[in-house]
């Protein structure tokens, strides 16, 4: 398998497997582990899973996280979380198991490849007119032409300035990292790359945190101008 060195800025350009046009990078396989311990962790959880007063401590765990989510949602969107807690859960449980799991040798976090996060950040993108129109109907659109039709072009760009800005935000921080510490551990002893892994982990973190809560801020924000043009002065 080849490994990861310096001079490549993403996973992207590590090809593990090629038939024909197929390529398997290693952004796509350690993707697809992400994906596989998410999986393999609710079916686990979730087939023991009780109401009673005695619970195992995963289910413990998964409790506090997913409260800790809903939480969070009420108090951005101002409205009952069910309605958001899959799509914003799973892109902070993606976002931050792939960063986490960067304590095991040769993992590399997908996150630092430009390529998730584009794809995360477009997911963002398609999900606030889908929440929108969800929430608001057809009237969701009316938001484009605010506070005159002269500002639609204006709205539009700025969709996607903040779905690039998402996206840039987490892939540099996660990428530069994760190249931080390749060459600490070139150049130094092991005690001090030790130490800023431990610091890129905790940032990875809030980094799935950041991202999670901006994807709610931006779906929040349509659902709330619209209610508060609804009421009038």
């Amino acid at each position: 398998m080849e490994i990861l060195s310096l001079n490549q800025i993403s996973p992207d350009q590590v090809v593990l497997l090629q038939w024909g046009v197929v390529r398997i990078t290693a952004t796509l396989l350690y993707t697809w582990v992400v994906m596989a311990i998410l999986i393999l962790v609710a079916i686990l959880v979730g087939r023991k899973a009780t109401a009673d007063t005695a619970i195992s401590r995963w289910q413990n765990l998964l409790e506090v996280v997913v409260s800790s989510i809903r939480e969070q949602i009420r108090e951005i969107s101002q409205d009952e979380p069910d309605h958001y807690t899959a799509f914003i859960g799973t892109l902070f449980l993606f976002i931050g198991l792939s960063n986490l799991l960067l304590i095991v040798p040769g993992y590399v976090a997908p996150t630092s490849s430009l390529t998730t996060t584009a794809a995360l950040a477009v997911c963002v993108f398609f999900a606030v007119p889908i929440y929108g129109i969800s929430k608001n109907g057809l009237a969701y659109f009316k938001e484009y032409f605010q506070p005159t039709f002269i500002f639609f072009p204006f709205h539009v760009m700025g969709e996607f300035t903040r779905t690039l800005a998402l996206m840039i935000r987490l892939f540099g921080n996660i990428m530069s990292h994760d190249k931080v510490i390749a060459i600490l551990l070139a150049v130094t002893p092991l005690f001090f790359p030790i130490v800023m892994h431990a610091l890129g982990l905790l940032i990875g973190m809030v980094q799935a945190y950041i991202f999670s809560i901006l994807a709610m801020v931006y779906i929040a924000s349509v659902t709330q101008a619209h209610e508060s043009h609804g009421r009038g002065p």
